[in-house]
């Protein structure tokens, strides 16, 4: 089916932002997957879906995005990953897509965690999960600034920004991670 001609795909990208730079890698995001025809994206809060949860079952794929904080998830994030527990009694999600992307101020600072406990939370759900590609055209092994995926993530997208950077001061590859990253998922959904 050509993704051009298949039906619309709705999107939901549910992140957390503590201090706005989740919050602007999670709209690069965005702005990649709309990129793709037939693809409907909402940028939604994760601390603002708490309350109702079962907005997710309307989506036919869904992005966690969360700051790695402590190696793990942030805890508003976590908080949301609770509520979602009458959605696991009824798998509401089951069959949905996911994927992630977690944003720190070191280089590891232990994002893999953050990845993975998004990873097992989806699993939990029944989701499909869909990683982060390697992009060799651009990014041989680079870790250099334009590198596309520089911190070399293929579970889901990584992005590092110092903690007292400015939220848009992100390297120009980690953007570029994250617009071609959108794109990967609205793809990959049209074509399951």
């Amino acid at each position: 089916m050509n993704e051009e001609t298949s039906a619309v795909k709705q999107i939901a990208v549910v992140y957390h932002s503590g201090h706005g730079r989740t919050e602007c890698f999670a709209k690069h995001v965005v702005a990649g997957a709309r990129n793709v025809a037939g693809a409907e994206i909402s940028l939604l809060k994760a601390d603002q879906l708490v309350a109702s949860p079962a907005r997710l079952a309307t989506y036919d794929g869904i992005i966690w995005g969360s700051p790695t904080y402590f190696g793990g998830v942030s805890g508003p994030f976590k908080s949301f990953m609770d509520s979602t527990s009458p959605l696991f009694r009824t798998q509401e999600l089951r069959g949905k897509l996911a994927s992630g992307f977690t944003v720190s101020s070191y280089p590891s600072g232990d994002k893999q965690s953050t990845l993975m406990s998004m990873v097992v939370f989806s699993m939990q759900h029944g989701m499909l999960w869909v990683g982060n590609p390697p992009n060799f055209e651009n990014n041989v092994g680079a870790t250099t600034d334009p590198a596309v995926d520089r911190l070399g993530s293929w579970t889901g997208a990584m992005a590092q920004i110092h903690h007292k950077a400015p939220v848009d001061s992100f390297d120009k590859g980690d953007l570029e991670t994250a617009k071609l990253f959108g794109v990967n998922f609205a793809r990959t959904l049209h074509r399951i």
